[in-house]
């Protein structure tokens, strides 16, 4: 009887280890994403229209992501350190795949703030891994607008 106990706590506490891993897994896709989107705003601020049509996936083959690259490069360019005010992220939570709008809030040397909208794809599963994906980035938005619907 004491051995059931035994393999019975084992097994619970090789379980709850399973999924804490696999949980990790799933919050981690959260600062990926934001990861991802701070390399971009980085690649905005410094003008560099290359590392912007390598941060979004497609972009380098889609003319109208190129041109809104370009338009974003020679609009947000700016000297000195990014600060990222406020990124809210696409998806709070999701066990696998998803597509949503993530906003950030961004200035240089505490500049007024610059605001845009990314579209964001999450995917995988916490088993295989999750990916975070950049899809596009909008032009500058006012600071109270919503994200538009089209870029």
């Amino acid at each position: 009887m004491r051995r059931v106990y035994i393999v019975g706590i084992a097994f619970g506490i090789l379980l709850f280890l399973v999924i804490s891993a696999l949980l990790a897994r799933v919050f981690s896709a959260n600062s990926a994403e934001q990861s991802a989107i701070t390399s971009l705003v980085q690649s905005e601020a410094r003008g560099d229209v290359n590392a912007i049509l390598g941060e979004i996936r497609g972009c380098r083959t889609d003319p109208s992501c190129r041109t809104r690259a370009a338009v974003n490069a020679a609009a947000l360019k700016r000297a000195g350190a990014v600060s990222i005010i406020q990124i809210q992220p696409s998806t709070s939570f999701s066990l696998g795949g998803t597509e949503g709008t993530a906003r950030v809030a961004w200035n240089v040397n505490g500049s007024h703030p610059f605001v845009q909208c990314v579209k964001v794809r999450r995917a995988g599963n916490p088993i295989s891994g999750l990916r975070v994906e950049l899809l596009e980035a909008s032009r500058r938005i006012p600071s109270d607008a919503d994200c538009p619907a089209r870029y």
